[in-house]
């Protein structure tokens, strides 16, 4: 999966512990039978906690994976990771479009929802295909970005409270008053911008990194030394 260089080796650790705090906040009320979504079909509950569970050991295992080191250190572990990861990952992604499709927080986070499962269960199928095919760019390439999709829902968490506060001086004005419309606006502009801005990023970086190839450097220094 996603590889950190030298320079980047602060992002890892960082990144486990927003993780760990995250989910340290949000997986809990699931265990007692508490939820911030409320139900809209039968099975809404038991896909909710079953898509939660599984994301929660994606999310650790695509941490795991952009540990400096571990791919070339511990080969062995890497794949076990990964396959951890594919294992959990399909299945929350799979889950995510059942409940994403039938949010009650409005069409425009239905749409973004039905996209971003998608995506991470294409990127995630797709990596593992590319690794067992030992195409290892292109794993590399589907597993970033699926571990992006996997993270994402933490800077939709932060998105959400920014917008609510951004747009709430136009309630009476755009909105005319209605909660539901506002509350739908707010869920589902900060559902799409919590995973398009890392996706873009990241696909940025990905096109960065395959610009800059290793043999092109390589190739530059020696014609300079010659």
């Amino acid at each position: 999966m996603a590889y950190a260089s030298p320079a980047r080796r602060w992002l890892p650790p960082a990144l486990a512990v927003v993780v760990a705090g995250f989910l340290a906040v949000s997986v809990p009320p699931y265990f007692v039978g508490e939820s911030r979504v409320p139900a809209t079909f039968a099975l809404h509950y038991p896909l909710l906690v079953g898509h939660v569970m599984s994301a929660s050991v994606a999310m650790v295992s695509a941490v795991a994976q952009i540990w400096p080191g571990l791919r070339r250190c511990h080969p062995v572990l890497h794949r076990r990771v990964g396959r951890v990861y594919v294992w959990t990952a399909v299945p929350a992604s799979a889950s995510a479009l059942v409940i994403g499709a039938a949010t009650p927080f409005g069409p425009i986070l239905a749409v973004s929802n039905v996209v971003l499962a998608s995506l991470w269960l294409w990127f995630t199928v797709n990596g593992f295909l590319a690794a067992r095919a030992r195409r290892f760019a292109a794993h590399r390439a589907h597993m970033i970005r699926s571990a992006t999709l996997a993270l994402s829902i933490i800077t939709n968490r932060i998105w959400a409270p920014l917008l609510f506060v951004a747009l709430d001086p136009l309630r009476a004005s755009v909105f005319g008053g209605v909660e539901q419309h506002y509350v739908w606006v707010v869920a589902g502009v900060s559902g799409w911008l919590g995973w398009t801005i890392p996706l873009l990023i990241v696909h940025r970086w990905l096109s960065r990194d395959t610009a800059v190839s290793p043999s092109s450097i390589l190739g530059q220094t020696s014609r300079q030394s010659g």
